[in-house]
């Protein structure tokens, strides 16, 4: 496997049933199973529905607000820098909450779903400003999923990258890779590529990377790791030459 970055400008998007629009930036076999992520704009005189895969889904509101029914009976309210863990067979719609448009990003998981997580169950909601600010060198991160956060399978955060270029690294899991706002480059061994809102990149397990912040504001992340784990989990480091 190999590295693979998608740019949300370069991918046609998709009408579904709901009116809802889908841009599917990752569908790649990862060590652990199929991952696929999806941008998906709902307005309004749209909605976004379906069921959730086997192996659950995890979703973030990029903006927006919205209201999720769940399983035909639930009902929660979402809105930006909301983060939601769909168990695997979980029948969801969305629909707007007010004026403004809903950009949602949303991530399968594969496999099968975790007994210990229920399957077709309440979908766990999590908001970012409630999530603790964990550091790796001069990087701020926080978990919004993970194991032992709601989500045994995956972990999703957001990361702030100030401007600069941390050391080359590697992870022991499939890592995806979506720029919520700034502008860098990622770097991947002598190669490298460059990153700005709605870029994606997809990083295999013991894929060499870094990314680099190459403007004045901070770079922003979306990430989610498969199988779970911490964005300060590294397999080594070298400082870039």
């Amino acid at each position: 496997m190999t590295a693979a970055i998608t740019r949300k400008g370069e991918i046609l998007p998709q009408q579904g049933t709901s009116g809802e629009l889908t841009r599917v930036m990752l569908d790649a076999e990862g060590a652990g199973g199929r991952l696929v992520r999806r941008l998906v704009d709902v307005a309004a005189d749209a909605a976004y529905a379906g069921t959730a895969g086997t192996g659950g889904e995890l979703w973030f509101v990029i903006a927006g607000s919205g209201e999720l029914e769940a399983n035909g009976s639930q009902v929660v309210r979402v809105g930006p820098q909301t983060g939601l863990h769909l168990a695997g067979g979980t029948r969801y719609r969305l629909s707007l909450a007010g004026r403004e448009p809903v950009q949602l990003d949303v991530v399968g998981l594969p496999g099968l779903f975790n007994a210990g997580e229920g399957f077709g169950g309440e979908p766990r909601v999590a908001q970012l400003a409630d999530c603790a600010v964990e550091t790796t060198g001069d990087r701020r991160f926080r978990v919004l999923f993970g194991p032992g956060r709601g989500c045994a399978a995956a972990t999703q955060f957001v990361g702030e990258i100030p401007p600069g270029r941390a050391p080359e690294h590697s992870h022991p899991y499939d890592e995806v890779v979506l720029v919520l706002a700034g502008q860098g480059v990622v770097h991947l061994g002598p190669a490298e590529q460059p990153l700005a809102a709605g870029s994606c990149v997809h990083l295999p397990p013991g894929q060499p990377h870094c990314l680099e912040n190459t403007g004045r504001e901070t770079l922003m992340v979306l990430g989610v790791f498969h199988p779970g784990g911490s964005p300060a989990q590294k397999q080594k480091e070298t400082e870039p030459g």
